[in-house]
């Protein structure tokens, strides 16, 4: 029993290249690989689809801009955006149809009124007045005629009467003188109205005649390109249009809950975005006394007290309503540019912002200087006003397709 034993014990080996154990390894195998590939497909999610997104899709961000500060903005009261808006101005036109014969304006010439602009061609209306004139003569001639026919038979009729108190002659031929100088008269008088009416037209003409030469209306400066030469024009056709500058003012939306803050003749200070580094002085001259109910705005009215020259109808403007107004030490300080911290990020170590064009982004290095406020001065960058991405995302590229919140 124990050699049968011995000889069991014997005859037992491990082989090492049994399938059982192969199997073995290969589950391992399998366990590691498919944990560094759920690894991999984490960090593909968590990295990579953002980059796709930012990529082939509209990203959605939220904006931010450039402001334009006045160091008299610890005065200001309320801003709003206003627009120049002039208070005169004329479309002129013809009176009746025509054609151009002499254009004396161009655009911006400046003109003063009753100063002829424009001559219509006279040549048929000078013959319709000759003809009329003619008619006017003929009528004349033959009204002229009338009356002297007239007191021919009034002569006459006195003889008759004469003749008849003697007994000469019987009252029937003086009856019938008396008839004729009746039925005489009534003809001398509907020529005389001929002639009347044949002169009314000829005045009529000579109106029209004057209709042809096309005044001034007020003084202003023409702002579009006058009708041409040879141009076959009617009432309904403007010829130009006139602005008196004189007249110029900014009308600004003021929102209604601070309609009650704006007071006439109240201070403001006024930055075109045409020349933003100039201040200009400025009273409020109007508040309107009805709202618009759609935009929840009144219209206020401000007039420049400084001259400033290449002010121009529909320019935007900024209109900062003060407190106090301004002396002339704070006036003859800059304006200045201030870009928000939440838009500025770092792209191969320079400063940028993403400035918004449409539906796209743009990227722009910038140069900032000392903190101001929540921003900083922007001493090179995009103009005040200008768009920008709010908290861009280290995915944002120049160029990608955007959509706002």
């Amino acid at each position: 029993m124990s050699q049968q034993l011995s000889n069991d014990l014997l005859s037992l080996k491990i082989e090492r290249n049994k399938p059982e154990h192969k199997s073995g390894g290969r589950w391992f195998t399998i366990v590691a690989g498919s944990a560094a590939a759920m690894a991999l497909g984490v960090v593909a999610y968590t990295a990579g689809i953002p980059y796709l997104e930012a990529k082939f899709f509209r990203t959605k961000v939220d904006v931010t801009e450039v402001a334009l500060v006045s160091p008299a903005q610890a005065a200001v009261e309320l801003s709003a955006t206003g627009y120049v808006v002039p208070q005169i101005t004329a479309r002129i036109g013809a009176k009746v149809i025509g054609r151009v014969a002499q254009t004396r304006i161009k655009e911006g010439s400046r003109v003063k009124a009753g100063e002829m602009m424009f001559e219509l061609d006279v040549a048929d209306q000078k013959s319709a007045i000759a003809s009329a004139q003619a008619r006017y003569a003929a009528s004349s001639a033959r009204a002229s005629a009338s009356r002297a026919q007239v007191r021919e038979v009034q002569q006459q009729l006195a003889r008759e009467k004469k003749l008849v108190a003697t007994g000469a002659v019987a009252p029937a031929q003086s009856e019938d003188l008396a008839a004729r100088v009746a039925s005489m008269r009534s003809t001398a008088r509907a020529a005389e109205a001929e002639a009347h009416a044949q002169k009314a037209e000829v005045k009529t003409l000579a109106v029209g005649l004057g209709n042809l030469r096309i005044v001034a209306p007020i003084n202003g400066t023409v702002v579009n390109k006058p009708v041409e030469v040879g141009a076959v024009v009617n009432p309904e056709i403007p010829l130009t249009e006139l602005v008196d500058f004189d007249s110029l003012l900014i009308e600004a939306d003021v929102p209604e809950a601070k309609m009650g803050s704006i007071k006439k003749d109240g201070p403001c200070e006024v930055v075109f975005d045409a020349i933003p580094n100039q201040r200009i002085r400025a009273l409020v001259v109007e508040v309107s006394p009805r709202l618009n109910r759609a935009k929840a705005t009144g219209t206020v009215k401000v007039k420049l007290v400084d001259a400033v020259e290449g002010v121009l109808p529909e320019m935007s403007a900024r209109v900062s309503f003060l407190a106090k107004p301004l002396d002339a030490d704070q006036m003859k300080e800059p304006t200045r540019r201030i870009v928000p911290a939440s838009a500025l990020t770092d792209r191969a170590g320079s400063k940028v912002v993403f400035a918004i064009e449409g539906e796209r982004v743009r990227l722009q290095n910038v140069d900032v200087g000392a903190a101001f406020g929540s921003g900083f001065e922007l001493k090179n960058g995009p103009e005040p006003g200008t768009v920008l991405v709010r908290d861009p995302s280290p995915a944002l590229a120049d160029g990608q397709s955007i959509k706002r919140n």
